[in-house]
């Protein structure tokens, strides 16, 4: 019985060998952004009846038998998230000093977020980060594609024509491997997310990178009355673009704003946007200011493992280096 069992798991590769789902709903699957087994056993009953329009009854079997095939669910030892962490690569940002800062680079598998006030470098070093992505490994990049979700209108090809050319990379070819898309509100800004899933199975995206995170949230979620929706779908938001990190071992970069609060007596009352949610979710948070000179001081505030520190990097024509 044991052995048929092992067997049976050895066989399912695809969404169509899961009992109870067949071409039909597979695809509906895949349109929904599920395209692996790991995705649907992760998912609740709800929001897979809800993406897919099957019934919640099926969709419970569906994901039972997931995770039955996934092992969701069983503990790991250290030693075997340890090896697991080995694929976790890192991505350079083009200055030293802000890699040693992060442990050498933005991870893979996670999320990293840049705030601080406008003029603080934040939209530039997502540019660098596109560019850099495409880098082979041993020049710190990933090999892979970029996609970038644009709130703000802020991308300029020029731009990343400029950091491709300091790099002795071919800037057509750069630019080529970045993906963007305008995001008109926050639930277009959702759906591009689903939109960079669909094109992470034809070319190798390794960088989703979202400037401005919170910037349509803010807009159309006003007022007290508000902030209990606007952060339980923030919240969806932000595990939408974990799970992406997740499925294609993708580096995370988002951008936020700060607002002033006046209820903060001590210390900086310029705050990032999205409060707990936003701060619980990422992994690595860094606050970004302005220094003398033009200089730009990093602050990493957030990290499962770092300890807190600052650094100084500048912005050049090239791009973002070391000061």
């Amino acid at each position: 019985m044991g052995k048929k069992k092992n067997d049976d798991e050895k066989k399912v590769r695809e969404l169509e060998d899961l009992p109870g789902v067949g071409a039909a709903t597979a695809e509906k699957l895949r349109e929904a952004g599920y395209y692996d087994i790991m995705a649907v056993a992760v998912a609740s009953p709800a929001e897979l009846a809800e993406a897919t329009g099957i019934g919640e009854g099926t969709a419970a079997k569906i994901i039972r038998a997931a995770r039955e095939y996934a092992d969701v669910g069983k503990f790991e030892s250290g030693a075997e998230i340890l090896e697991r962490r080995k694929n976790i690569k890192k991505l350079t940002t083009g200055s030293k000093n802000l890699d040693s800062l992060l442990g050498g680079g933005l991870e893979t598998q996670a999320i990293t977020e840049f705030y601080g006030e406008f003029g603080s470098g934040k939209t530039q070093i997502m540019h660098q980060l596109a560019v850099n992505v495409t880098l082979p490994e041993e020049r710190g990049g990933l090999n892979g594609h970029a996609v970038i979700i644009d709130t703000e209108n802020t991308f300029r090809p020029e731009r990343i024509q400029q950091m491709a050319e300091a790099l002795g990379l071919d800037p057509v070819e750069t630019l080529k491997k970045i993906h963007v898309a305008r995001a008109y509100n926050s639930n277009h800004q959702m759906l591009l997310v689903e939109k960079a899933k669909e094109l992470a199975q034809e070319v190798p995206v390794r960088l989703l990178v979202v400037d401005s995170l919170t910037a349509h949230f803010r807009a159309e979620y006003v007022g007290r009355g508000n902030l209990a929706a606007r952060q339980q779908q923030l919240n969806r938001h932000m595990h939408d673009l974990l799970r992406f990190a997740d499925l294609f071992n993708a580096v995370i970069a988002v951008t936020n704003q700060v607002a002033a609060r006046p209820d903060i007596m001590f210390g900086n009352p310029l705050q990032p946007i999205g409060g707990n949610i936003v701060a619980h979710t990422a992994t690595f948070r860094i606050s970004l200011r302005k220094g003398p000179h033009g200089k730009r001081i990093a602050r990493l505030v957030d990290s499962p493992h770092l300890p807190e520190g600052e650094t100084i990097f500048v912005i050049t024509e090239e791009g973002i280096r070391d000061a």
